[in-house]
């Protein structure tokens, strides 16, 4: 009995070796399950593509096309989830692995070049050119109806803070976003100079013009002994004598502030409680210092970086030489939603502008806050690869015709992956026209149709519902994120097919 059961486990897909049972079906299993799970996610995100789509969910892949490109999240997932699905099939028809990987490969490369062809250059002073690209973005965002302001903040952040002649990327943190409860997204604004959320410790001096600023990042307070212990003071005279001390100490480190000619004093957060005591407070009120205490750690680097000034951790230090010039330091009330402070005018500033972003409620405030990151990013794109190309399902339907023209010339198997590759591709504009309300079969097919014909700027054209040259309609997009969305979704899916098994770990 147990040879019989022996011959018909062997029989279907297992063999002993050495004694001990292999299972030939288990890799097949693996692949198939990581497959259907990582297409879980592409299905469950697809809803959210293009204008009239829900909003989306990030995922580790959508990660890495954020940080090369800051756009193209949503198709990146959804790109992967159709080539894991041609994979699927490719591989029930028996294709191993490792030639549908080198076919991937193959396609993608071709691909890029099919990109490159059907871009088109573009120059950083068309700001025109610009501001399409980072409407484009902003379509498929809950803020979209605010593009037109968005927008043209973004591409002017972007341009204040490179050298379009030499740049060759865009250090985004060059550009603080700074969020503001209360208004709404009309009061956004960009603010060259430095904003700052704190409010003004002495409300007494709330606008300085001609403004001398010193960043210190050492306690105002009377100093303290290494180890805890406790004074017993037995009469009135030494207790007013401590605190005649005490107070000759404050007074002369204002003396020395104030004679290094700085009127706004910028105070870093200490771990200490007392990093500025009420008696220094009142000695800078009186003489007209602005005070901002409780600046962060992570903040120094960008103000310094602004208006020029050099962070003092001693007071020996506080020479006019550390100190940064503005032309006007103000404490700016918001609406009765609470103040921010703002300097402007920097006399000597960094390449560093801010932007202050407003919102009525911290889900639209945040929301308004990734979506000009990716606008941002957008820009970024064109600095690092100044090259256009149409938006709208047009690239993706190009591919995939002139892939499936490609595939003709190779043989064998080869010839049937970059085949099922390319009809992967045509996932992004059928989800397009699914979203938007089209048919997405007969959009698909009169797509395929105008791009076989030489047509290869037609696309899906939301707004209108229909297909048009989506150029003329200014849906465009960086080359980039294009280029990036494919390579990534490609070696991820090539990636997945290379386990074929997986170890429990507790």
């Amino acid at each position: 009995m147990p040879e019989a059961m022996a011959v018909s486990k062997a029989s279907s897909g297992g063999h002993y070796k050495g004694g001990a049972y292999v299972d030939r079906d288990k890799p097949a299993q693996i692949r198939f399950s990581n497959i259907s799970a990582a297409k879980a996610v592409a299905d469950a995100i697809r809803t959210s593509l293009g204008p009239k789509g829900m909003d989306k969910m990030l995922v580790e892949l959508s990660k890495a096309q954020d940080i090369e490109a800051g756009d193209g999240t949503t198709s990146v997932v959804v790109i992967a989830g159709a080539l894991l699905d041609a994979c699927s099939k490719l591989l029930q028809k028996g294709i191993h692995p490792t030639i549908i990987s080198e076919s991937l490969q193959k396609a993608v490369d071709k691909g890029v070049e099919v990109l490159t062809a059907m871009s088109r250059p573009v120059e950083l002073s068309d700001r025109e050119t610009l501001l399409n690209s980072a409407t484009t973005s902003l379509c498929s965002k809950v803020v979209s109806q605010y593009s037109s302001l968005l927008a043209p903040m973004s591409v002017d952040a972007v341009m204040r803070v490179i050298d379009p002649a030499t740049a060759t990327g865009v250090d985004l943190q060059d550009i603080k976003i700074i969020k503001k409860l209360g208004g709404t997204i009309d009061d956004c604004e960009l603010v060259d100079g430095l904003v700052l959320t704190q409010r003004v410790a002495n409300t007494g001096v709330t606008r300085v013009e001609k403004a001398k600023i010193g960043l210190i990042q050492f306690c105002l307070s009377p100093p303290k002994t290494d180890m805890d212990n406790q004074i017993v003071v037995s009469d009135y005279a030494q207790m007013d004598r401590v605190l005649r001390e005490e107070r000759a100490y404050i007074l002369n480190l204002v003396k020395q502030i104030k004679k290094a000619g700085c009127n706004v004093l910028l105070i870093q957060k200490s771990i200490l409680r007392d990093a500025l005591s009420d008696l220094a407070l009142h000695f800078l009120n009186k003489m007209k210092i602005m005070v901002v205490k409780e600046i962060e750690r992570e903040d120094i680097e960008f103000i310094c970086k602004t208006i020029g000034t050099k962070p003092i951790a001693h007071i020996d230090h506080f020479t006019a030489e550390m100190l940064g010039t503005a032309e006007l330091a103000e404490e700016v009330n918001l609406d009765g939603s609470g103040k921010l402070v703002k300097i402007t005018g920097c006399t000597s500033p960094g390449k560093t502008v801010s932007i202050v972003v407003r919102g009525s409620n911290k889900l639209v405030i945040e929301e308004a806050e990734r979506s000009i990151h990716d606008a941002l990013c957008v820009i970024r794109c064109l600095v690092k690869k100044r090259a256009l190309i149409a938006g709208g399902g047009a690239p993706e339907i190009e591919l995939a015709v002139r892939l499936a023209e490609y595939s003709r010339s190779l043989g064998g198997m080869e010839a049937y992956c970059v085949r099922a590759y390319a009809d992967a591709l045509e996932v992004i504009p059928s989800t397009l026209a699914e979203n938007a309300g089209l048919n997405p079969i007969s959009t698909v097919t009169e797509l395929r149709n105008r791009h076989a014909h030489g047509d290869k700027m037609a696309g899906i054209n939301v707004r209108k519902g229909g297909i048009s040259n989506i150029l003329e309609e200014l849906v465009v997009q960086p080359l980039l994120v294009s280029i990036s969305a494919l390579t990534l979704a490609t070696e991820t899916v090539r990636s997945i097919l290379k386990i074929d098994d997986v170890v429990n770990t507790r």
